[in-house]
């Protein structure tokens, strides 16, 4: 394989990915410093890296609105995260008695 900068030979080198079980064959070019990765490696390495993330969880007060209806508060990272704005509509999902999904709307 030849190197598309300056046409010398790459050497496949294994690279050990941060968060990622496995290694990914890169491709480096020893005169001009290119480098690619092959695309089956780094999207396993992808992937197991998206399996190790964390959702953002916290926990939350429900508060008396008023009469018989409850509200919560969004966190200010929750708002910035999902660039949330006042007035949006949200869909509301009860799976099951310990769950409650909120999906955001395509507006």
């Amino acid at each position: 394989m030849k190197c598309p900068n300056c046409s010398h030979g790459l050497r496949k080198i294994k690279v050990k990915i941060q968060d990622a079980n496995t290694p990914v064959d890169s491709y480096q070019c020893k005169e001009c410093g290119y480098f690619s990765f092959e695309e089956k490696s780094i999207n396993k390495a992808i992937e197991e890296i998206k399996v190790k993330e964390a959702p953002l969880q916290m926990k939350q007060k429900i508060i008396k609105l008023s009469q018989n209806r409850l509200g919560i508060y969004w966190n200010k990272d929750i708002v910035r995260s999902l660039n949330l704005k006042a007035g949006e509509e949200v869909d509301i999902s009860v799976p099951n008695k310990k769950q409650i999904v909120i999906g955001l709307r395509n507006n």
